[in-house]
């Protein structure tokens, strides 16, 4: 005997409201908040189809979404993305979205103690995997003498990239994001909330002073959240990375060294190990200082880490499509028309 669950007449039927585009403004858990196009805000959860059938929403997401009442809706699905800015869940475990459908990624880095060039080089590989422009503020100018030729040491590594006290002036970056979505990414400390308090024309983000010993800064953002320019655009704030393991794979590696690759492709031999063999365009570089050595080994280094991320990616996409057809295969011999 089947039973059936009666309905009253206080439940809502959500099927009745329409589906209307939103996007994502603040993510934590399954707790989102949506802005709506037409201007009204209000809390979010995932229905069960997308909580359990697809990937969740991320900050930034265009999602398609039913209102319930004046405080909630029920996210349906989500929109493919433009771009995505993903990193290596700390401590592994997958793939984990810090922002999505972001037209610029501004890579804040102080000119203190922060300031280091081999994560400089981490941070455009994820920039570059995300498919989204990337720009560097080295901030702090103001409290570093030497800042111009770090500026020009990270030229050499990098497209766009200037110097900048946020605490005088955010012009470059003002220039830069008018008009478009822009993530703010760096460690705790290097100024990124107070960037994006002078993006906003106002002092929505705590700040506080770094560690004079380290220059080390502690996490004054809590959580991704998206927020309105008053130029147009949207700013997408992150708390600062302590952890940067990437989920990219070697052509995002070679995209930011771009000359290695090349030189490369000179040696005597296709399939050179770059270890001492006879004709190695790459360590002729070295020997003439053409190619700087810790360059070298922070491409090594990536490529390694690329290289591993792909054969990981391959083998769960091997082993989901393996478990997807046991299942498939399962109920088919559980069919009545294959149990005759």
């Amino acid at each position: 005997m089947r039973f059936r669950r009666r309905r009253t007449g206080n439940e809502v039927n959500y099927s009745s409201h329409p589906l209307v585009r939103a996007r994502v403004c603040e993510a934590a858990q399954e707790h989102y908040w949506l802005r709506f196009e037409d201007g009204f805000e209000c809390k979010a959860t995932p229905a069960g189809l997308l909580r359990w059938g697809a990937e969740l929403p991320a900050v930034g997401d265009w999602v398609r979404a039913r209102r319930a009442d004046a405080t909630l809706a029920l996210i349906e699905s989500v929109e493919p993305r433009a771009t995505c800015i993903s990193r290596q869940r700390p401590g592994g475990g997958g793939e984990q979205v810090l922002a999505a459908n972001a037209d610029l990624i501004v890579i804040v880095m102080g000119l203190d103690g922060d300031y280091n060039l081999r994560r400089l080089e981490r941070y455009l590989v994820l920039a570059a995997a995300s498919g989204a422009e990337a720009m560097v503020a080295l901030n702090k100018a103001d409290v570093c003498a030497e800042w111009p030729a770090r500026l020009a040491d990270a030229r050499a590594i990098a497209t766009h990239v200037e110097a900048l006290s946020a605490r005088a002036s955010v012009t470059p970056i003002l220039e830069a994001v008018r008009g478009r979505t822009v993530v703010l990414l760096g460690s705790s400390g290097a100024g990124k909330s107070t960037i994006a308090n002078a993006l906003l024309g106002e002092s929505r983000q705590a700040t506080q002073a770094v560690r004079e010993r380290d220059s080390r800064g502690r996490h004054t953002t809590t959580r991704r959240m998206l927020v309105e320019l008053p130029e147009g655009g949207a700013l997408i704030d992150t708390p600062g990375l302590r952890e940067l393991a990437l989920w990219a794979g070697q052509e995002s590696v070679d995209d930011v060294f771009d000359g290695i690759p090349a030189l490369a492709r000179q040696c005597r031999f296709h399939d050179c190990a770059h270890e001492g063999e006879p004709g190695c365009a790459v360590a002729a570089a070295l020997e003439t200082g053409e190619l700087d050595m810790a360059r070298w080994a922070s491409y090594r280094k990536l490529l390694a880490e690329a290289r591993y991320h792909e054969r990981c990616v391959d083998r769960r996409a091997g082993a989901e499509t393996k478990q997807k057809w046991k299942a498939i295969h399962k109920a088919m011999r559980h069919h009545p028309k294959y149990r005759r």
